[in-house]
């Protein structure tokens, strides 16, 4: 008998990020595609010691399966630590996931059905469109203006079954919210009953002043909150969280269950070494705030490098903002620029990009014409070279 895939898979797609990754592993190619953070970043000495204090004092239990919800110690810790903004959060709301892009796929899994309306910022993260897919959504794109997702868009006629956002330094546009558009967002949420979730990767990568509090802290019985390990300490940890609405509502307890439910059916529980690691990290007296200095400090000089090179070599008539947080630039060229066109005429130059419309869950203008790039994985020098490759294949 032949293998006969699932009507959802049809809905699966490579991520076009990975895809141009591995184009760029090509020696001599600068890379300004990937979303990865600087390895220069990564606190390898402390993580080797915690690592090392946990094999030889925990071994046993670090290396044995798990709870699903996550090592209460450390769904303790994020509590801690996100309640420092006012927001009140408690570890029973906490589930830690393989990354939060497990939480993307948890809430597609127990949130959406075929034909499920979900608003999506234009443009959006690629990795929330590919999670979203396989369950069949409609996506909606949700109507902006120049300080982001319009409110009133969750007051239509059609309700959506949830609104997914990234608020602070958005991956692709580098965008943050402001708070008083929080707020508004947050207060019509809770008029329309919209379910929000809220993937906050970037908000600890700010430049100058931290970004407003989250929608969750304005709403927190109606924002699903997902954060991860990935941007401040390092990616192949692959340790994230859900944070769970508060309150005892029956929808609210309902979905608590099913999202545990559904983390056990698809991994029974993340790493439980990767979990103890990052909390005897935490816990030994690393010193989290000083080393988010440190990646703040050199983001800032390569995204300054980056204005600086864009301004002097792109072609004119491309725009752009100046990021005050994360890791990406969004560059939007003239109309007659096809992005995706031009890429492989770039490799060829020694530089990649990300074109824009990976980056669309509808046609939108512009998106053929837009492109993003990350400025943490090279230096300045190398951002400069980079840069005049880039603007040699956009004339």
């Amino acid at each position: 008998m032949s293998f006969i895939l699932a009507r959802r898979t049809q809905r699966m797609n490579s991520s076009a990020i990975r895809e141009i990754l591995k184009v760029t592993e090509r020696p001599g190619v600068l890379s300004m595609a990937g979303g990865l953070p600087a390895p220069a970043s990564f606190p390898i000495d402390a993580l080797q010691r915690a690592c090392a204090q946990v094999l030889s004092t925990q071994g046993a239990a670090a290396l044995q399966y798990a709870t699903t919800e996550g090592l209460p110690p450390l769904r303790e810790w994020i509590a801690r630590r996100l309640s420092r903004g006012g927001w009140q959060v408690d570890a029973s709301q906490v589930l830690i996931t393989t990354g939060s892009q497990q939480g993307l796929d948890l809430m597609g899994k127990v949130m959406l059905d075929e034909g499920s309306p979900v608003l999506v910022e234009q443009p959006t993260y690629l990795g929330a469109l590919q999670a979203f897919s396989p369950c069949e959504p409609v996506f909606k794109p949700w109507a902006a203006d120049a300080e982001g997702p319009l409110p009133q868009a969750m007051a239509s006629a059609e309700p959506v079954r949830l609104a997914y956002l990234v608020p602070s330094y958005q991956n692709p546009s580098g965008h943050c919210i402001g708070d008083a558009r929080r707020r508004a967002l947050a207060e019509q949420a809770r008029r329309s009953h919209t379910p929000v979730v809220e993937d906050d990767p970037y908000g600890e990568l700010w430049f100058d002043t931290p970004p407003p509090p989250p929608l969750a802290a304005h709403a927190p019985e109606q924002v699903v909150y997902l954060g991860s390990f990935s941007k401040v300490l390092a990616p192949g940890l692959r340790v994230g969280y859900i944070v769970t609405p508060q309150g005892g509502r029956a929808d609210t307890l309902a979905l608590r269950a099913k999202l545990l439910q559904a983390k056990q059916a698809s991994d029974l529980h993340t790493p439980a070494l990767n979990q103890r690691i990052i909390l005897q990290l935490l816990d030994s007296g690393f010193d989290l705030d000083g080393h988010l200095d440190t990646v703040r400090d050199r983001y800032r000089a390569q995204r300054d490098a980056m204005a600086a090179a864009l301004s002097r070599h792109l072609p004119h008539g491309c725009t752009w903002r100046l990021p005050q947080g994360g890791m990406f630039f969004w560059v939007t060229c003239p109309e007659h620029i096809d992005t995706s066109q031009k890429l492989s005429r770039a490799v060829e130059a020694g530089v990649a990009y990300v074109p824009g419309v990976s980056f669309y869950a509808g046609c939108a203008p512009g998106q053929s014409s837009s492109l993003r790039l990350s400025f943490v994985t090279l230096s300045p020098l190398q951002i400069e070279e980079a840069v005049v490759r880039l603007a040699s294949c956009l004339t």
